[in-house]
């Protein structure tokens, strides 16, 4: 899994960062940020979740990492 998030596009409902706080957090401007890109089989599916509420679709989940 790859987690990516569209920070042009967020909208600051801190859903990600409530759903999956391993995985996201906000900044200071309420935006979410990315902490782990790669979640670990413990935080996947809440990152999954977080991703699927994210009401803006800044959130991006890949089931595959993206090829070098």
């Amino acid at each position: 899994m790859h987690v990516t998030a569209d920070r042009d596009v967020c909208v600051g409902a801190g859903l990600c960062a409530l759903t999956a706080p391993g995985t996201f957090d906000q900044d200071d401007d309420g935006l979410v940020t990315v902490l782990e890109t790669d979640p670990d089989a413990a935080d996947q599916p809440a990152a999954r979740e977080a991703g699927n509420l994210c009401p803006s679709g800044a959130v991006r989940i890949a089931e595959q990492p993206p090829v070098a």
